[in-house]
């Protein structure tokens, strides 16, 4: 099936800043985990396309940890994110400077079969971070990258 036939979910949170969508993946949790804590794979599985490479951080993502990508997003800039949640095979999320986060939920559903959630969540960000995004019109874009995105981890998921 190709990435052009597969659609996430999108769903209403309740709350204007928070964004978020859905999809059954047929892998395990650790599976879609080991793409997600990596931070070298972000770039193929980002759905907002502004991520142009990994610079720095470790080969596999825990609580605590630090990673920069190059970005582009009209101009070319770097950004450093930290995780901020952590759960082996069920949660993690990061965040940077503006502090809105980026969360993902894995459960399993069925033998093989795991529902993803991701989120983003600017609810707890600052004022200025908030009025940068409202500024920049940018909420419905980060809802469908976060659902494009999740269409990217499926199919890199479910390759091998």
């Amino acid at each position: 099936m190709s990435e052009n036939s597969i659609r996430s979910e999108i769903f209403d949170t309740g709350h204007p800043e928070i964004k978020a969508a859905r999809i059954e993946i047929a892998a395990s949790p650790s599976k879609i985990f080991a793409i997600l804590s990596d931070p070298r794979r972000h770039k193929e599985i980002d759905g907002s396309s502004t991520i142009t490479a990994n610079i720095s951080g470790p080969a596999k993502l825990e609580l605590g940890s630090k990673f920069g990508m190059k970005m582009h997003l009209g101009v070319d800039y770097r950004i450093t994110n930290k995780v901020v949640e952590y759960r082996e095979n069920e949660l993690i999320a990061w965040r940077h400077l503006g502090r809105w986060v980026w969360r993902y939920e894995l459960k399993v559903v069925g033998p093989n079969l795991t529902l993803v959630t991701e989120t983003f969540d600017a609810s707890n960000s600052p004022g200025l971070s908030k009025a940068w995004l409202s500024f920049r019109k940018a909420y419905p874009w980060v809802q469908l990258s976060v659902a494009k995105t999740l269409v990217r981890l499926k199919s890199a998921s479910e390759l091998s």
